[in-house]
């Protein structure tokens, strides 16, 4: 995310890097009038969505990489709850109207500061029209997911930690990061 070139509350082009007092990381500051610029990670809301052993992807229409495949998922807007900003992208992304069973992992991705958090859910509604960020959308049974073809990395753990639970019958909450590579259950 690219830093701002002049104060967003004064204007002054006077930005400096710097520990402001009582805390404990370097921020952009104002020179001028003492405003601190935060950058704070990128919430990524999604669903795995599951209709009679298969599961819901989408094949990306946009940069980066379109044609590849991801769980309906996007960035949440201001002014909603992460829920609803799952439900919307699974809405924008496949044109499927679905309803929360309940939170399944947190997964932190540091170094392009992002944070998915996606959620178990079911289809009540498939419309058959997805919108533009989409390609093509399909309900893949396991041994047909493009694994290949799925962009994120984090995405992809994901899922084949859930279709692993699927499997045994038990699901957990799961939180990780790309930086171990570990998913960790939480009892």
């Amino acid at each position: 995310m690219p830093s701002p070139r002049f104060c967003p509350q004064c204007g002054a082009a006077n930005l400096v890097n710097q520990v402001p007092d009582g805390d404990t990381h370097s921020r952009l500051m104002c020179q001028g009038c003492g405003y601190i610029h935060y950058i704070n990670p990128k919430i990524i809301a999604g669903c795995i969505i599951e209709q009679e052993g298969k599961y819901l992807l989408c094949q990306r229409a946009i940069p980066p990489r379109p044609g590849t495949w991801t769980l309906p998922a996007g960035f949440m807007e201001s002014g909603e709850t992460t829920e609803q900003a799952a439900l919307r992208e699974v809405w924008e992304e496949s044109g499927v109207r679905a309803e929360i069973v309940s939170p399944y992992s947190i997964f932190s991705v540091p170094q392009i500061s992002e944070v998915y958090i996606i959620f178990r859910a079911v289809a009540v509604e498939i419309t058959g029209q997805y919108g533009p960020e989409t390609l093509d959308y399909k309900f893949f049974a396991p041994q047909d997911i493009p694994w290949e073809s799925i962009y994120y990395p984090a995405i992809r753990q994901i899922l084949e930690r859930y279709i692993e639970e699927r499997q045994a019958g038990v699901y957990g909450i799961y939180i990780g990061n790309d930086d171990s590579g570990k998913i960790h259950f939480i009892r």
